[in-house]
């Protein structure tokens, strides 16, 4: 049987009942004793001059509220100029990253320039994993993971404009660039452009023409292939995307090899006999 309460315990319960986790912190604390000490204070210097508590309270509330409204009013200010500070400094570090990424992009582009216009050693006739090959390679893997996803765009532009990763003769491979949420809205990729295992997860690719590109391996998780021309692609092993995915985004899927292996005509082929099963199953 357990012991009654008493009438203390069981104020306290109903206390906590009402009005939950009541008792003050220690700070709060503190300063219900100060109130108590000043109010102490005033009631026995009024009480030797006839004054009462309420007349202290009259001849101190107006006085009170100004003050509290100051600080409230100071507090307020304070906040907002940290914030607006706050967003002054995102804003100034946003400006300094643009900057930055302009300045290695613009240095990349510079380099491979002369590079490819180089008259004793082009780049371009440069062969795959030779020591210039490898430099040019370092440069663009370094440049794709140090900016953001239209500069990336631009890159990769670029390299294919200037004849570097071609399908039939690349002079390196973008096999695992950063290419993570690049811009490619509406790109035309010329030369069958080679991207086998490159990682395009959350790429805008919508409108893209990558016709006959080789995408073997590559991660197309999230990205956006709404009205892309795939005709002729290789997405053989393509991570992040399913066939229907494909066929219910893509412009044109005609001769490609898609994720599981299949051309994408046997594929349609193969999942007509499904539905055909399934329905003969169910009549």
């Amino acid at each position: 049987m357990e012991p009654q309460k008493t009438p203390r315990e069981r104020a306290e319960d109903l206390i906590n009942l009402l009005v939950p986790e009541w008792r003050p912190n220690p700070r709060q604390g503190l300063w219900a004793i100060r109130i108590a000490i000043v109010l102490g204070l005033l009631v026995a210097i009024g009480y030797a001059y006839g004054v009462t508590l309420w007349d202290w309270m009259n001849l101190l509330i107006v006085p009170a509220v100004i003050a509290a409204g100051g600080l409230w009013y100071n507090r307020q200010q304070q906040e907002r100029q940290q914030e607006d500070d706050r967003r002054q400094q995102e804003r100034g570090l946003e400006i300094e990253d643009q900057r930055a990424q302009d300045t290695a992009l613009e240095a990349y582009l510079h380099q491979m320039s002369q590079l490819l216009t180089d008259k004793d050693r082009p780049l371009h006739k440069a062969q795959k994993h030779d020591s210039l090959s490898t430099v040019a390679w370092a440069w663009t893997k370094t440049v794709l993971r140090r900016i953001g996803p239209e500069r990336k765009g631009n890159v990769l532009r670029f390299v294919n404009e200037a004849g570097l990763i071609n399908k039939d003769r690349p002079v390196f491979s973008l096999s695992g660039a950063d290419l993570r949420e690049a811009d490619l809205q509406r790109s035309v990729l010329r030369g069958d452009v080679n991207l086998p295992g490159a990682d395009l997860s959350g790429a805008n690719l919508s409108d893209a023409d990558l016709s006959r590109a080789s995408l073997i391996g590559a991660n197309l998780h999230s990205a956006s292939l709404g009205g892309a021309n795939l005709s002729g692609a290789n997405l053989r092993s393509t991570a992040g995307v399913t066939n229907d995915q494909l066929e219910l985004q893509a412009r044109s899927l005609i001769g490609a090899t898609i994720p599981n292996g299949q051309k994408y005509e046997d594929w349609l082929k193969s999942k007509g006999r499904a539905e055909d099963g399934q329905n003969d199953g169910s009549s």
